[in-house]
């Protein structure tokens, strides 16, 4: 760990700074460590949330580990013997904290990023980079970065998406989002819309409804739900709808607005008793409840927004790594517009096995952008 002085503050020089420690921080953190870098010498995990558990740490008290769908192992460790019917956030809580200890990742926690900056500097004006020029300036709570790559992995958890509506701010029941669901129990006795037609959902309806005094299930696309088996033929199709929205420079969509939801028996059995039964998007929102164009209304207590997440990156704002469709361009994990950042968990990866796979490529390509900067150093 080395000190600088750059962008006119005192801070510490590293070869890769790691921001977030989810599925895919702790995975690039993994392969930075077998391919011989140091923690808090060669490379640094920042993670914001106060403890070990990624966005896992936040999910709601109801979703038991065997609900959880897609929960995959980490590199070099496998989750087993784990309880089901234990809170998600608690074992997979207790298996990311066991993770980092076992192999000695140190994260820094909790640590704010605000922002990344080019290092660039042209004191003199030859156009040549002088000082810091060459690595990126990560400015956090404990203090500034100088990096000579990043790996993004911050995920969306922190950016929980709201739709707007007409009449929103008029509504005088109690809304919320997924991000805030707290379990079926406070909604008992209540007349509850929930909008949303993605997993969480679903699952938050089926939950509320046992225990509600009336459910409406709102979506703005017909959920289209899957049947049979879906194996690994299936998974790369349509990790390569994503992907290709990505290499694009638009914004990335889930991987399950590509592959639909998957019917289980629970599923099979609240459509049968009618509460899954969807309707389309409301119009507008009124003080009591939802209105369509075609005069159907229906009155509620509560509207939960099951609308899903947006990749939590404005740290990254700086760079100007957006393209004009509002994402950033990926090519593997690298972005395109700046060699240095590498997205995990971002867009095709986002999904858990394929966090890990994007871990691991980070660092592939991380180990050779180093090398290539020695080699010309000596030069």
């Amino acid at each position: 760990m080395n000190e600088f002085g750059g962008a006119g503050a005192q801070g510490t020089t590293m070869d890769v700074v790691v921001i977030g420690a989810g599925q895919a921080g702790l995975s690039a953190a993994f392969h930075l460590r077998r391919a011989g870098l140091e923690p808090d010498r060669d490379f640094v995990v920042l993670d914001h949330s106060p403890r070990a558990g990624g966005a896992w740490q936040f999910r709601w008290p109801s979703l038991t580990y065997g609900k959880v769908h897609g929960m995959y192992a980490l590199p070099g460790m496998e989750l087993t013997g784990a309880d089901p019917t234990r809170p998600s956030s608690e074992v997979i809580g207790a298996y990311f904290d066991t993770y980092e200890r076992t192999f000695d990742l140190r994260v820094h926690r909790p640590v704010d990023v605000t922002a990344v900056r080019d290092g660039f500097r042209d004191e003199d004006g030859d156009g040549a980079r002088d000082g810091d020029g060459g690595r990126l300036l990560v400015e956090t709570s404990e203090g500034v970065y100088a990096t000579r790559a990043l790996i993004n992995a911050t995920g969306t958890w922190d950016r929980p998406f709201w739709p707007r509506y007409q009449g929103q701010e008029t509504f005088r029941g109690r809304q919320l989002h997924t991000s805030g669901y707290p379990g079926p129990e406070a909604f008992a006795g209540k007349r509850v819309i929930v909008v949303g037609g993605g997993a969480s959902g679903t699952q938050h309806l089926m939950e509320i409804a046992e225990v509600a005094a009336a459910t409406t299930w709102v979506t703005r696309r017909e959920p289209v739900f899957r049947e049979g088996p879906f194996g690994e033929a299936e998974g790369r199709a349509a990790v390569a709808l994503v992907e290709e929205r990505v290499r694009l420079g638009l914004p990335p969509q889930s991987v399950v607005s590509v592959t639909g939801l998957p019917l289980n028996d629970a599923i099979r059995e609240a459509r049968a008793s009618g509460v899954l039964d969807r309707l389309p998007m409301f119009d507008r929102i009124t003080p009591t409840g939802v209105a369509w164009d075609d005069g159907r209304t229906v009155d509620a207590d509560v509207i939960l927004w099951a609308t899903g997440f947006r990749a939590a990156i404005d740290h990254l704002t700086p760079l100007r790594l957006r393209e004009p469709g509002g994402g950033i361009r990926v090519e593997g994990t690298r972005a395109v517009r700046d060699e240095r950042v590498h997205l995990v968990g971002y867009g095709p990866s986002a999904s858990t096995i394929g966090a890990n796979r994007a871990g691991r490529a980070a660092v592939t390509d991380i180990r050779r952008l180093l090398a290539r900067e020695t080699a010309a150093a000596t030069v």
